[in-house]
């Protein structure tokens, strides 16, 4: 039988500003393990830690501009355009256009602060 979420979980977010994190499914809101599906939404301005996760993480933009720095330079993923990184890259994520970011995260395992591996 499907089994209804009936909302997610607001979690912490690191980062220079405030950003909310809201889990659907993943590890604190559904007990899933495998995968995570977040919506988040980042103002003007923010910007969290680089990292190297161990999970795969597919973003979907929804509103706005997500600008992710990696190793080999910038990427700008805009409203209607998604972004893969793979395990074990370095990357982070800001919203530095007007009006901040809304998009989804999935994250394959399911996000976890002991695997996200963020700078110092």
């Amino acid at each position: 039988m499907p089994r209804l979420i009936e909302q997610p979980t607001v979690i912490a977010a690191a980062g220079n500003k405030p950003k909310k994190i809201e889990e659907y499914a993943g590890r604190v809101n559904s007990g899933h393990a495998g995968v995570s599906i977040a919506r988040m939404i980042s103002p003007e301005g923010w910007q969290e830690p680089g990292q190297r996760p161990e999970f795969e993480e597919i973003t979907v933009i929804l509103k706005g501009m997500v600008r992710v720095e990696h190793e080999g330079g910038v990427l700008d993923v805009r409203a209607g355009q998604a972004v893969v990184s793979v395990p074990g890259e370095w990357v982070r994520y800001s919203s530095p256009e007007p009006g901040g970011a809304e998009y989804i995260a999935v994250c394959l395992p399911a996000f976890s602060p002991a695997i996200v591996h963020r700078d110092e």
